[in-house]
């Protein structure tokens, strides 16, 4: 008899969906940051002071925030993917708290005046589990290289140049991972 039988059809059918079936119960669901987005306010000195919106991800491939704002603003022409930009934030984990940072160079290229976008940063120091918070540590004094919170790196064939800026207060809400 030539073709499949319609026993042989049912039989491939339930095992296909079966495998289906397993390997979603394996995956496990997507991990997820909550809230995605939060705001604070941050003091990048000459750049400006005003609302940073932080973007949370967490893919699976990787923990990542991205960096935005409207307020704070290039203060010279950037090439893309020239300026490495590093977030510093106090993790929380079952009480208690230290520091995480979210480093990169994965941005456009800009005008002067242009808002600063940075990211996704990827989690470059230190580690986040399930249930552990972030959020942005509020810094007196002004923004410098012993006291930030966002700290801009230029890099140029003739060498670097940093930039900082310190968060004035906690998130909107803090990330939790």
């Amino acid at each position: 008899m030539h073709g499949f039988s319609a026993r042989r059809v049912a039989l491939t059918s339930i095992a296909a969906a079966s495998a289906l079936a397993a390997s979603l119960a394996l995956a496990g669901p997507a991990a997820a940051v909550a809230p995605a987005t939060a705001t604070a306010t941050y003091d990048c000195g000459s750049a400006g002071v005003g609302t940073v919106t932080l973007t949370a991800a967490d893919s699976g491939g990787g923990k990542t925030i991205r960096v935005d704002s409207t307020d704070i603003r290039t203060q010279y022409p950037l090439k893309a993917n020239t300026v490495t930009a590093t977030l510093k934030l106090n993790k929380t984990s079952g009480g208690a708290t230290s520091e995480v940072r979210f480093s990169g160079t994965a941005h456009a290229a800009a005008a002067t005046g242009d808002p600063i976008s940075f990211g996704p940063l990827p989690l470059t120091t230190g580690s986040l589990s399930d249930g552990d918070t972030t959020d942005s540590a509020a810094l007196g004094g002004a923004p410098s290289e012993t006291n930030w919170s966002l700290k801009l790196t230029v890099n140029k064939p003739t060498g670097s140049f940093s930039s900082y800026c310190t968060a004035t207060g906690k998130q909107s809400a803090a990330f939790t991972w």
